[in-house]
């Protein structure tokens, strides 16, 4: 019998799900509704949907939400709306007795981190986060590799990630740049980071010391480059042509279509200017992290970078591990694959101690995020009956702890004090322990 879905937000991000649903997994799964707070935006997924010669599904509004559920009666909800609306959405459809999905970051602060915590465990209902980076290839990989005691017992980690400014730049033109929204880079983006370091390690945050400041996109840096007529927004902006930044969202398909079109209907500009005054988020970050099982972790973050990845480097008991990815350059949206691993770009070198140091051949990984987007759709809708054993599955522990490290950051960067993670929310358990 197939498993009943909606799926609340139809943004870019929504069509991974819907293409899952309808498409390449519709003999174990059924669509049966999507909203969104733009109507125009919910109903062009039945446009989509009729390109494939496939039926419609039922649109309503977000404040329909109630409505929907019990119209169609789904099984599991499948959230991809705007950050800060996550928790609403997860506790609702769980008070209404439904499974929920959710895109990463889980939820935004700890508040609402305590009342998804606290609705899992009232009603019984599953929660299951979504994130794609413990499915890419290589690092499940670097999860093998650990497992196997290469490098032996892990005592510290130095992790640091590169936005480059054609992604990294995305983050201020969009919803993103405000922290009520999205939580700043440290839970939107770096929930991705901190979750790979709690799975790699099986291990979760103790306490966390973080500094942070946003010195790039800023009004300064526009007059720096000669941009002394900038418009609100990117369409129609008197500097369009002298702006490395800008976005042309009717130059593709997808921008055009999902929001340049859309606007009349919720008043949302997808291209506002990147050195905005209204922009209250970091794009320079740096964080000490102290684990429960006594590792240590030195993080950064960058977002105006010349090249997309990571850098991390392992130190152990018996070694060093050093992994570098780097990715493709992508808009979010702009009909190309996202964070596609540029392969002759990223390695895996191991020194032991008292031997020579060698590479490891990287496990191949094609598609977006790293080849982790199509991996993860399969675990979700046809997952393997023996199991993983790599348990990539992540659900409302891992969703929480992953949170909590830049929930934590983003309370020690306005306090310039050390954040221990247990004060933030109760009731969390060990994600390592069945």
């Amino acid at each position: 019998m197939k498993t009943r879905y909606v799926q609340v937000g139809t943004g870019s991000r929504a069509y991974m799900y819907i293409d899952a649903l309808t498409r390449t997994y519709s003999q174990q799964a059924e669509l049966l509704a999507v909203c969104d707070r733009n109507p125009g935006r919910a109903n062009l997924v039945n446009t989509y949907l009729s390109r494939f010669q496939l039926p419609p599904v039922k649109t309503y509004t977000d404040g329909q939400f109630d409505r929907m559920l019990e119209e169609t009666r789904p099984d599991t909800v499948i959230v991809t709306t705007m950050d800060r609306y996550h928790e609403k959405f997860i506790v609702r459809a769980m008070q209404l007795g439904c499974d929920v999905i959710t895109e990463k970051p889980m939820t935004t602060d700890e508040i609402m981190c305590q009342r998804i915590v606290d609705a899992v465990q009232s009603t019984g209902k599953k929660l299951r986060v979504t994130f794609n980076y413990r499915y890419s290839p290589p690092r499940t990989q670097i999860k093998d590799l650990l497992q196997s005691g290469i490098i032996g017992d892990i005592y510290s980690i130095d992790f640091h990630w590169l936005l480059d400014t054609s992604h990294g730049a995305d983050y201020f033109r969009r919803w993103h740049r405000n922290k009520e929204n999205s939580g700043g880079l440290m839970v939107h983006k770096a929930t991705h980071h901190f979750d790979l370091i709690n799975w790699w390690l099986s291990t979760y945050p103790d306490s966390v010391f973080a500094s942070g400041q946003r010195r790039y996109y800023v009004p300064q840096t526009a007059e720096r480059l000669g941009l002394h007529r900038r418009g609100e927004r990117c369409h129609g902006c008197p500097e369009a042509k002298n702006c490395p930044f800008f976005l042309d969202l009717a130059q593709y398909e997808g921008l055009r279509y999902l929001y340049l079109e859309q606007e009349s209907f919720d008043g949302y500009f997808r291209d506002r200017c990147v050195f905005s005054d209204a922009i209250d988020i970091e794009d320079n970050m740096n964080l000490v992290v102290n684990y429960n099982s006594g590792v240590k972790m030195s993080y950064s973050l960058n977002a105006f970078m010349p090249w997309e990845g990571y850098i991390v480097n392992f130190n152990g008991s018996l070694g060093r591990l050093e992994h570098r990815c780097m990715e493709t350059v992508y808009i979010n949206g702009d009909d190309r694959v996202p964070g596609e691993m540029v392969e002759e770009a990223t390695t895996i070198r191991v020194y032991p101690h008292f031997a020579a140091p060698y590479n490891i051949e990287v496990w191949k990984a094609e598609g977006g995020h790293g080849g982790g987007d199509d991996v993860l759709l399969k675990d979700i809708f046809d997952p393997d009956p023996a199991g993983d054993r790599y348990k990539r599955a992540a659900d409302w522990r891992g969703g929480a702890y992953s949170i909590l490290t830049g929930i934590a950051a983003n309370h020690s960067m306005r306090t310039n004090q050390l954040v221990k993670v247990s004060d933030l929310v109760q009731g969390l358990r060990d994600p390592y322990i069945d």
